[in-house]
């Protein structure tokens, strides 16, 4: 007999390493087009300030291309600014700006005086990412899996600190900005939780800042590890845990922080790191979310599709977040070679 599941059952039998039907094509970042703009009518910057807005742009790529996931929020402040760091909005830009902060309570870690709000979901934007899981808990979470994400406890620090002098620190003051992370992960711990009580069917920690491109295997071991480690045993499953650049040289480290799933960009090469990880490992990726999915046509979309089941993937799952201009013809080619390539 055929199996026929929907997105949220695909998905979450994945989670739980049953049998599926299709490969499925989500992602734990931001997947938001300007087609569902379109579709509500909603200007950007109002999506990162109105839960309503919010959870309908997070619905919408499902809406309209069968999408399989809703994810918020969409930018990388929301935690930053829970701790005392300032964002800009580009409130009044008609282009596609995302939040960025602008403000750090400090420049160096020595400098940094900490303060984690007593109540994390009261603060800051913490509550409108909070009212957008429930409602899409409540109008499309029978339909479809609802994700949630944060940063990793390194990338939250850079967005706290001025980046250059935390790079440096890591080098020279390892033990200080060890605390730090420490700190900042029980912070993690306690916003997943909260997330995960509003609805969130799984969770994506984005260590994007510690990558080998940034920092050496040997201070990924020393100090960006146990922050890791100890956030995988303290949330519950599904979790995953994403790192940008060409990763396969810490990809075992990566493999022991504890998450279900490692998600991998492009420069991964991901039959390498499936060889290393072996069949059991789930691995997520690695789908050029611009350059393909934006500048290429359906030709060139189909083909990295293909490419990324013939080299193992578990789902197809852009590397970073969709740019909003993906072209509507792009999105749809996605998802048909999905269920040409990626039938189980």
């Amino acid at each position: 007999m055929t199996m026929t599941l929907t997105s949220r059952e695909r998905v979450l039998r994945l989670f739980r390493r049953e049998k599926i039907d299709y490969i499925p094509v989500f992602s734990g970042m931001g997947n938001i087009t300007v087609h569902g703009l379109e579709k509500y009518g909603w200007k950007f910057p109002e999506i990162h300030t109105d839960a309503r807005k919010m959870a309908s742009m997070a619905a919408s790529t499902y809406e309209l291309f069968g999408y399989e996931c809703a994810v918020v929020p969409f930018d990388l402040a929301v935690e930053a600014e829970a701790l005392g760091a300032k964002a800009n909005y580009y409130t009044h830009a008609t282009e596609i700006l995302y939040p960025t902060i602008t403000e750090h309570p400090a420049e160096k870690v020595e400098d940094l005086n900490l303060q984690v709000p007593s109540d994390l979901a009261k603060a800051a934007r913490i509550p409108l990412v909070i009212e957008a899981l429930k409602l899409l808990k409540s109008e499309v979470g029978d339909e479809v899996a609802i994700g949630s994400h944060v940063l990793g406890p390194y990338t939250l620090a850079g967005q706290l600190l001025d980046l250059s002098f935390l790079a440096k620190a890591a080098f020279k003051k390892p033990a200080l900005v060890g605390a730090l992370l420490d700190t900042l992960a029980s912070v993690l711990i306690e916003i997943i939780g909260i997330y995960r009580r509003a609805g969130a069917d799984y969770i994506t920690v984005r260590e994007m800042g510690a990558g080998p491109d940034i920092l050496s295997p040997r201070i990924f071991q020393s100090l960006i590890m146990p922050p890791l480690k100890k956030i995988f045993a303290a949330v519950d499953s599904p979790k995953v845990l994403h790192i940008c650049g060409d990763t396969n040289d810490i990809i075992e480290g990566m493999a022991q922080c504890g998450a279900d799933v490692l998600s991998v960009e492009k420069k991964n090469r991901v039959a390498e790191t499936r060889r290393k990880l072996g069949l059991g490992a789930l691995i997520f990726g690695d789908l050029d979310a611009y350059n393909v999915l934006v500048l290429g046509g359906p030709v060139e979309v189909e083909k990295a599709v293909r490419e990324a089941i013939e080299a193992g993937v578990n789902a197809i799952w852009p590397g970073c977040d969709i740019w909003p201009t993906v072209p509507k013809e792009n999105m749809e080619a996605l998802m048909a070679a999905a269920r040409k390539y990626g039938k189980l």
